[in-house]
């Protein structure tokens, strides 16, 4: 638990919530033809990847300041770990079930055009291969009993990330798992980074080292399975963005005690840097030419960047407002909620407003007429506002009403566990 002692990064705390609302709209506002009515609005909300490569940057920094007393670790890596694996279990396995539960409805209701092909057998091959784009119904797979016992088992252990062929049942939480995996090299690795004298040129080795994979890739032409998903996911090939991380904040201590200041003009030149990096990221992600500039920016290319967002959004004073003072850590806290939980709201929330603005009235007595009706309603962006504002307050709540009494509980039952007995 954060010591009082520790300084907050009410910067941060937003960081990571905008990080988690960005990705809930990166995976559900595509399903909305309005989208394309704002110009660049499509191109903008394209990059889910640099809000979850950006979040890995941001909990390397953030869990070093939290754990750290200098270069040393306050606690055994034993107790850390315990620590985080019972806040993100608890989180995973109410999302998975979450998920299931909610894919079963669908198929059950059968409402167009999502409902009659749901199954929780169904998965798509990830693959960056021109026969992707031209014929995606290529790589539509229904599991097998074995897969989907062995794509079970992975979920339940959080080893989903490993599968590189495709993702099952709630496709977001690759991103629990990938977490959990740098959790396990962080007691070991922290110390080992903080140490290190010339953290700017490790820094550099760092982002060099991340692009090998994907100029290796672009070298072999190997776009397809399983190297798309080794490089969207494969733990091993995103711990770079952690240790960049960890390494972030160690600059970011030696900077403070020296006293060093970044002053505004400074500042503005960052986030203008950051923001035409994200720019110049967009516009080649989305009509670069080429597949390789996928591999490029989702592998290393806007690494630096993202460091220096998270170091930007560090720097950020305590607001004077108490609304905000308030509210940050809160949200903040929700983020990886936000993350798990969002497609299975997605899904059941654009149900629910399909049957209530078709035919409700109907389902009691004609129930054919009423999946049809439902399937002939197109989604409104008045509904999607209602979605993201219920979603974050339904995670807020479940985060605190549930996550942090469940971690409290897991932690008390590993600790008298772990209690010599008497003789």
């Amino acid at each position: 638990m954060q010591k009082a002692s520790k300084q907050r990064f009410i910067g941060l705390e937003w960081l990571r919530f905008l990080l988690g609302c960005y990705v809930m709209v990166y995976h559900t506002f595509h399903q909305y033809p309005q989208r394309g009515s704002v110009p660049f609005l499509a191109e903008l909300t394209s990059m889910g990847f640099f809000a979850t490569s950006t979040f890995f940057v941001l909990s390397g920094f953030l869990l070093t300041h939290v754990y750290f007393n200098g270069n040393q670790m306050r606690e055994s890596g034993r107790s850390f770990l315990k620590k985080r694996f019972c806040n993100l279990y608890p989180i995973h396995i109410v999302a998975l079930a979450s998920s299931i539960l909610v894919v079963s409805l669908m198929q059950w209701l059968a409402i167009p055009p999502e409902g009659p092909g749901s199954s929780l057998r169904f998965v798509v091959y990830d693959t960056n291969s021109e026969l992707g784009g031209t014929n995606p119904e290529l790589f539509r797979h229904y599991m097998t009993n074995a897969q989907l016992a062995f794509n079970g088992v992975l979920q339940l252990l959080m080893l989903q990330a490993w599968n590189p062929y495709f993702l099952t049942f709630n496709a977001p939480l690759w991103s629990l798992s990938t977490l959990f995996f740098f959790y396990l090299f962080f007691p070991w690795l922290g110390p080992k980074l903080l140490a290190l004298r010339h953290k700017w040129l490790w820094m550099a080795i760092i982002c060099a080292i991340y692009l090998l994979p994907p100029i290796w890739v672009i070298w072999q032409q190997q776009y397809g399975m399983p190297f798309t998903g080794l490089l969207q996911r494969g733990p091993l090939f995103r711990l770079p963005e952690f240790l960049a991380g960890i390494l972030g904040y160690g600059i970011f201590r030696q900077h403070q005690r020296t006293n060093l200041v970044i002053g505004r003009s400074m500042r503005t030149l960052l986030a203008l840097g950051i923001l035409l990096c994200f720019l110049i990221g967009t516009a080649l992600f989305t009509h670069g030419n080429g597949r390789h500039w996928y591999f490029l920016l989702h592998n290393g290319l806007l690494l630096p960047s993202q460091v220096c967002l998270v170091y930007l959004s560090a720097l950020a004073h305590d607001p004077k407002s108490a609304w905000l003072r308030h509210w940050s850590p809160r949200l903040g806290a929700a983020s990886l909620s936000i993350f798990a939980l969002h497609v299975p709201l997605f899904s059941l929330f654009r149900t629910l407003e399909q049957l209530l603005r078709g035919a409700p009235m109907s389902c009691f007595n004609d129930w054919q007429g009423c999946v049809d009706a439902a399937g002939k309603v197109q989604l409104s962006v008045t509904g999607y506002v209602i979605y993201l504002l219920l979603t974050v307050a339904i995670c807020v709540i479940f985060q605190e009403r549930f996550v942090v009494r469940m971690r409290n509980f897991l932690l008390r039952l590993f600790s008298s566990s772990t209690k010599p007995q008497r003789q």
